[in-house]
């Protein structure tokens, strides 16, 4: 009997390897094909002149170099999208002409103006940045919010990598009827409407469950304190974390 069983897992295994090798060929007569297509589509675009691929049992490799993070992933995902590929190995680098504190100030700039007029007030996101290695943070209202600052990231040249760990705040009528009340009692306040004029430097609100957080930079102590007090006011508010920094005089 074990003579048997023996017997027929040699068999198994000989079937397993038989339909691998046949998939791993099926896919390899595409290869100079795939090749000649990805070649064709990549020469397209000029942000993608400086690269390379070669194709091997339907998988693609990508090598070279271009300015931005979004050139890279645009470049994968066009190839992705071509008929026989298996696989992508995306080995392309993204060059660099910025010091990571340059990178900050530029990422920290242009995210302070992101969907303004929308709900920019409501989101807050942060990002740091560790030999171009960028790390999105914090908590936004809706996944559009989400998806535009990662785009923004993604596209500011130096920029080599995002890591996007930007939490969207749970669906629920309740927190917006928050935001919208916390909204009137901080701005409708005589000493901190002056906070609505500038969009690139409002009072960030972010209400998660009935958690309300205050994020953004007031000039004074009594400011903050006062957002907090306002923040703390309003009907549905279980909990307030104040987290305005004062600005240095």
């Amino acid at each position: 009997m074990k003579n048997l069983f023996r017997i027929l897992a040699s068999f198994l295994l000989v079937g397993v390897l038989s339909i691998g090798a046949a998939a791993q060929a099926n896919a390899a007569r595409y290869d100079n094909d795939i090749q000649s297509r990805v070649s064709t589509e990549l020469g397209k675009k000029a942000v993608f002149h400086n690269l390379q691929a070669s194709t091997e049992d339907g998988i693609v490799t990508l090598t070279g170099d271009v300015n931005t993070y979004q050139n890279k992933l645009d470049a994968a995902k066009k190839v992705r999208k071509m008929d026989h590929v298996q696989g992508i190995r995306n080995l392309i680098t993204v060059g660099t002409s910025a010091s990571d504190s340059e990178l900050q100030a530029k990422l920290d700039h242009k995210l302070c103006y992101d969907r303004i007029g929308y709900d920019n007030r409501f989101n807050f996101v942060t990002v740091s940045v560790q030999d171009g290695v960028t790390t999105m943070m914090g908590e936004v209202r809706q996944p559009i919010s989400k998806d535009s600052a990662y785009s923004i990231v993604s596209s500011v040249p130096g920029v080599k990598e995002v890591v996007n760990n930007v939490k969207v705040a749970p669906v629920s009528g309740f927190d917006d009827q928050i935001r919208i009340a916390a909204t009137r009692a901080i701005y409708g306040d005589s000493v901190l409407n002056r906070y609505a004029i500038d969009p690139m430097q409002p009072i960030r609100i972010v209400v998660d469950n009935g958690k309300l957080s205050l994020y953004g930079t007031v000039e004074s102590k009594m400011d903050k304190d006062i957002a907090g007090i306002r923040a703390g006011g309003v009907f549905g508010v279980f909990q307030v974390q104040n987290n305005l920094v004062v600005a240095k005089s």
